[in-house]
């Protein structure tokens, strides 16, 4: 339980805000680089501030402030030029650092142009997402995690807005237990209610005996031991990780990864991204480009895509209100890893509050060139549709957002493909996962008994 100023300190995001200050210490996908493809501007709102993001004609990226500062008409219909973005009512030119270019209707020798700036923040393109800072310089690497610069891989990127604050999506993903019920029971519930059948083999099965938590130099590792398994699989000694502030990784490795990002839109809206990577362990052509789809909140009638893994998760989020009272909640053993996350937080913003540096920012590029994160295999069954491949165990789809992104036949395919070769040899190798050590700062619940 926390009290109602500590609630409001953990979730308002804008600026000013000690969790604005502190998320502004960290790169944010705010778009997909094919939406600038079809599209060269994009009005996008992160962290309560409403922006324009625009590639200009030399393909340089820019995000400057919505309102033009002439006469405060949208840039969101601007031109893009050969440097800058042009405003669509006088002609006011800035560039990507929001200097002020050109004024045409200005008197030729006029130098207000000099004098003239628009807020102008970073963004940066990586793995098909473009990025942005918001914070102070200097500013941090764009973190080059694995999923997003792997070679030999596919990526397709899905989004959705939720209309709750940024941290219940987050908690959710320290909190293991909900997918044996909202994941497990109440999914087949919901197919039941609605006429269906899950097969024999269906559904995610699942009871943990024990869940832990402790840190790792970029966030959150969990872990669990579940029925059938134990402490010497790699549930426990590889976990999960959560990648502060706002990112989960998930996966069924090893061919089939992914990132959940959760980029705070405002204090009620979350920016969800959906980023998947399959791995079929054959050479892959780079992607001309790395497709985006949106995830259905409903279906085609209007009812509620409960179906659907990710979109449980959305209406468990949202159902907790635009922001979550935390003052009138009651938690038990199995929150540790929610009240452990909420600690970490408050410490961060307590660090940055103090003029120091909160965890996981890269400055050296030697670090960055791709960022190994740990990853369990996943140990629990999700067969909602046919497998992926049989050899390679991958995702399963009828339960799965990844069923609307236009590239699963290309996708099956290369799959089909590697187990074509699994008859002769020859599959590239998967790297080990890496495995971070119990630390010091570490939280076990013991559900079951042993044995």
């Amino acid at each position: 339980m926390l009290t109602r100023e500590a609630n409001e300190r953990l979730t308002r995001v804008g600026p000013g805000t000690p969790m604005g200050t502190l998320l502004r210490r960290y790169w944010h996908p705010i778009a997909a680089s094919v939406e600038l493809e079809k599209q060269p501007v994009k009005k996008v709102r992160v962290l309560g501030e409403d922006l324009v993001l625009y590639r200009d004609r030399s393909g340089n990226l820019g995000l400057i402030d919505e309102p033009c500062p002439h006469r405060r008409v949208s840039m969101e219909d601007g031109i893009p030029e050969q440097e800058g973005l042009r405003c669509p009512y006088h002609g006011w030119l800035f560039n990507h650092e929001g200097r002020c270019l050109e004024q045409p209707a200005e008197p030729w020798n006029s130098t207000f142009k000099d004098r003239v700036f628009t807020k102008a923040y970073r963004a940066q393109e990586l793995g098909g997402l473009v990025f942005a800072y918001l914070g102070p310089e200097p500013a941090p690497l764009l973190p080059r995690y694995d999923l997003l610069v792997w070679d030999n891989v596919v990526r397709h990127i899905g989004v959705s807005v939720v209309p709750c604050n940024w941290v219940q999506c987050m908690e959710n993903s320290l909190d293991p237990v909900h997918v044996e019920y909202l994941h497990g029971k109440f999914m087949e519930y919901v197919w039941s209610r609605r006429g269906r059948t899950l097969p024999a083999d269906g559904g995610v099965r699942m009871r943990h005996e024990k869940i832990a938590f402790d840190l790792f130099p970029y966030g959150m590792i969990k872990r669990r031991v579940v029925r059938g398994k134990s402490e010497e699989d790699d549930g426990w000694t590889v976990g999960h990780p959560v990648i502060f502030p706002n990112i989960l990784r998930v996966g069924v490795g090893p061919c089939n990864y992914g990132f959940q990002y959760r980029t705070p839109i405002d204090d009620t809206h979350t920016y969800h991204v959906a980023y998947g990577v399959y791995r079929p362990g054959i050479p892959v052509s780079p992607q001309e480009f790395i497709p985006y789809y949106d995830i259905p909140m409903r279906t085609e009638d209007g009812q509620p895509n409960l179906e659907v893994i990710l979109v449980q998760d959305y209406h468990a989020w949202m159902s907790q209100g635009p922001i979550a009272q935390r003052d009138k909640e009651h938690l038990g053993q199995t929150d540790i890893g929610v009240i452990m996350y909420r600690e970490l937080l408050a410490e961060q913003t307590a660090r940055v509050e103090q003029g120091q540096e909160p965890m996981g920012l890269i400055h050296d590029p030697g670090e960055n060139e791709c960022i190994a994160l740990p990853q369990e295999t996943m140990p629990y069954d999700v067969r909602l549709n046919s497998r992926l491949t049989p050899s390679y165990g991958g995702a399963r789809w009828d339960g799965q957002e990844a069923k609307y992104s236009p590239i699963m036949d290309q996708v099956r395919e290369l799959f089909a493909a590697a187990d074509a070769r699994t008859e002769t040899g020859g599959l590239l190798p998967y790297p080990d996962s890496p495995r971070h050590p119990v630390g010091d700062r570490h939280r076990a619940v013991q559900l079951l008994a042993p044995g």
